[in-house]
């Protein structure tokens, strides 16, 4: 009897390790308060080179958009692969929960064998309920997991964010008298000095980012990894976060797929080029599952974008603001092939 229940034990251990083997790993590397503004975008003022050689491998979508210009409800929106005003969780911030037939993503990956890391930041408007991550905390980390088992694996960097742009004193590296500066801003040498110390951050950023998928490749582990690399929203200039303009809506996004998982690319998928494809946040859950073999749960409002169950775009893609901090201020847009429609349904209030 031992001895066979000690076979049964090591036939389950692998039958579940040959699935393991069967399914990506996946890292995403995420930064905040930054729009495409890398040198991978056509950005020749931006000193980007770890971002522009994944950008090199992998593909880049130029329509990604974070359906809310703000953290917490972007953020929200990735986890629930669901908009936010469908689940009462729009506002900065606010907390509610999901009705209990649904579940965070990472619930999903963990069924299927993944260990899921987040480090660190979560910033959800909904309550984690059951088991969501492995870990999330600073030391949270794909070399926590078990050998030999996928793991799915998010790295944020904060370097970026709207609150380090305008620290003084700062060693510049961009020059302010180079940079372009948008037509909706004033041509003033302190918002030259503001949009010059913002490209330093995301050079900054994107050295952070190099270190890590540095590695993730001394550790053997890069011809086994889809690597995506987004920001959470547009950049942290004024115009931006907070607005569902298309510059507080419009972030970078970059995907790599090693030779080993290229079957799982889109149909579009070229190394070096770039996308079109409309991609959302809201596609973003949808996507890993069907990276990951898993037909994505039908309340799940997105689509996705590439592995198994890849899905037609959605026709348009959709922002919206609510409150924000103490102040209602209920905004809709939408986003179309050439133009962006946007609603104020409280202008008494701008």
């Amino acid at each position: 009897m031992k001895n066979i229940l000690s076979y049964l034990t090591f036939l389950l251990t692998t039958l579940i390790g040959a699935h393991g083997a069967d399914l990506p790993n996946i890292l995403w590397v995420t930064s905040e308060d930054n729009g495409p503004h890398l040198g991978c975008y056509g950005d020749k003022y931006a000193d980007t080179p770890n971002l522009d050689a994944l950008a090199a491998k992998g593909m880049i979508y130029t329509r990604a958009i974070s359906n809310a210009p703000v953290c917490a409800p972007a953020r929200t929106t990735i986890i629930s692969g669901m908009y936010p005003p469908s689940t009462g969780s729009e506002h900065m911030r606010s907390m509610t929960s999901l009705p209990s037939e649904y579940k965070m993503y990472p619930a999903y990956l963990r069924k299927l064998g993944y260990y899921c890391t987040n480090s660190s930041k979560e910033d959800y408007n909904l309550r984690k309920e059951g088991d969501v991550w492995h870990e999330s905390s600073r030391k949270g980390h794909w070399k926590n997991g078990p050998k030999g088992k996928p793991f799915f694996a998010i790295f944020n960097y904060t370097t970026s964010h709207e609150s380090q742009i305008r620290k003084r004193p700062h060693k510049q590296v961009h020059d302010p008298a180079k940079v372009r500066v948008p037509a909706y801003h004033p041509d003033h040498p302190e918002v030259r000095k503001d949009w010059a110390q913002y490209y330093d951050k995301i050079t900054e950023m994107d050295a952070q980012i190099g270190a890590r998928l540095k590695e993730l490749k001394d550790a053997g582990l890069e011809d086994d990894t889809i690597v995506f690399y987004f920001g959470d929203h547009g950049s942290g200039m004024p115009r931006s976060k907070r607005w569902p303009f298309f510059s507080g809506l419009n972030v970078p996004l970059i995907v790599h797929l090693p030779e080993k998982w290229k079957h799982l690319a889109s149909t579009d998928f070229k190394v070096g080029g770039k996308s079109d494809r409309r991609v959302g946040f809201v596609d973003l859950a949808p996507t890993l599952l069907s990276l990951a073999g898993m037909k994505p749960p039908a309340h799940m409002q997105g689509h996705a974008f590439m592995g198994k169950h890849e899905a037609p775009a959605q026709e348009y893609g959709y922002g919206f603001r609510g409150r924000m901090d103490e102040r209602y201020d209920m905004v809709r847009s939408v986003v179309g092939e050439r133009y962006m429609y946007i609603r104020n349904y409280m202008p008494h209030l701008g």
